[in-house]
């Protein structure tokens, strides 16, 4: 037999840990490491039918278990002589409904055949968590179109699913501590969107179910072994292709200001995600021609100190990096760019609502339903290193045409032709 070392198992309200002999209260079914493969099998299928739940047959036959009927009592193992159960328990010796669930748990155990531990258990309420970087308003949008995607498959918070939210405010130091809280509420699985708190739940568990969204890159961030094969407990949908996205955002911006030979970069060094995107828009902007200066802002308090930094450096237009800093204060940072005279680049359409002058970025009202497919599938049972990441195929360029006309800035008609959307 080889089962896992450990095992934590809850008993009449109590519980303990240690190898299956240690086992609190059912001491006198627990296999020894003496006992065989085939011993804790007749163990199993032997278990009288009292107290028994009806899903357990379906392990108990793959263990070889013969059943007449689901009236009858589970018999013994093919091959087996050995007094039915009917007949010992005539004798006085049966077990109760708890003795009986017990010995069937620890054979299952034994032979490697949970008892559908992880598929949808019928009646169950299932708990997740929300953990996300941000504020709730900053992104009440996109969470209703996730809450209405869950809905659409059947899952309805306060039903049959209760969803533990944790907001960071912007702080992204703050997701270490918040994706601990939830580790320790015992959820079913953690819901991530962006690749920072993604991180922080990976790094906090590693047999929690996680689901993230919109990381620029997960296989360069360590999230998973690779798109196809996810391996480990994260799977969920990117933001990006590529972080080569965050080039194109560059040479859109380009376009519309043809005369730009400086730009800067508005990011936020506390994200360990953010350096894949620098990395991409240094290299779009030698090729293109362009001075690119780093500004940093790990927070609102920051900010008027990199719009300084950016106006010393005499830079002409501005990209601002894929963070939740930037999109909780989106309106303080677009005031910011148009009291400097920049145009600017996002990677959210509610900062361009918000007054900046343009995005290119997927539209994640529709693909964040994507995600609660995944949310779906896994509270049914699959496992996520088995599920492959999906990748966004459709991006969409917002463009605010009012805060345009406030720069002063006309944008070229073939950029004004590609635009998704135009704020007049």
């Amino acid at each position: 037999m080889q089962p896992a070392a450990l095992l934590r198992l809850h008993v009449g309200g109590s519980s303990s840990v240690g190898p299956y002999t240690a086992l609190n209260r059912t001491s006198r079914y627990a296999p020894s490491p003496s006992v065989g493969v085939g011993a804790a099998r007749r163990l199993a299928c032997n278990v009288g039918r009292q107290g028994i739940p009806s899903y357990a047959f379906d392990p108990l036959r793959s263990l070889g278990c013969r059943f007449t009927s689901d009236r009858d009592m589970p018999g013994a193992m093919p091959g087996n002589s050995g007094p039915s159960v009917a007949a010992r328990r005539s004798k006085g010796k049966s077990m109760n409904r708890r003795d009986a669930g017990h010995a069937l748990l620890l054979g299952l155990l034994a032979v490697g055949v949970p008892p559908r531990a992880h598929a949808q258990q019928p009646g169950k309420v299932y708990r997740i968590g929300y953990l996300s970087a941000p504020t709730r308003k900053s992104v009440e949008n996109a969470l209703e179109a996730f809450l209405r995607a869950l809905r659409e498959l059947g899952w309805v918070d306060g039903q049959n699913l209760i969803i533990e939210y944790r907001w960071a405010e912007g702080r992204i130091e703050r997701l270490p501590e918040l994706a601990a809280e939830l580790v320790r509420r015992n959820v079913d699985l953690i819901v991530a969107p962006a690749a920072s708190a993604a991180l922080a739940a990976k790094t906090t568990s590693s047999s929690i179910p996680i689901v993230m969204m919109f990381p620029n890159d997960p296989v360069a961030a360590g999230l998973v072994t690779s798109l196809r094969n996810p391996g480990g407990n994260v799977t969920g949908t990117t933001f990006t292709p590529g972080p080569e996205i965050y080039g194109k955002q560059l040479q859109l911006l380009r376009e519309s200001i043809p005369h730009a030979s400086r730009a800067a970069i508005l990011w936020n060094p506390a994200d360990a995600a953010t350096p894949l995107q620098l990395r991409e828009v240094e290299g779009a902007a030698r090729s293109l021609g362009i001075r690119l200066q780093r500004a940093e802002a790990r927070g609102p308090e920051e900010f008027d100190a990199a719009f300084t930094a950016m106006a010393r450096e005499r830079a002409e237009a501005l990209i601002v990096a894929n963070n939740a800093t930037f999109l909780v204060h989106a309106t303080r940072v677009a005031e910011l760019a148009l009291k400097g005279r920049l145009p600017t680049m996002f990677s959210y359409r509610e900062n361009v609502e918000a007054g900046g002058l343009m995005a290119y970025a997927i539209n994640m009202y529709d693909f964040i339903g994507r995600a609660a497919a995944y949310v779906d599938r896994i509270l049914k049972g699959a496992k996520p290193a088995e599920l492959p990441v999906e990748q966004p195929t459709k991006f969409e360029l917002m463009i605010n045409l009012k805060t345009a006309k406030a720069l002063g800035l006309t944008i070229p008609q073939p950029v004004l032709a590609r635009a998704d959307a135009v704020i007049h």
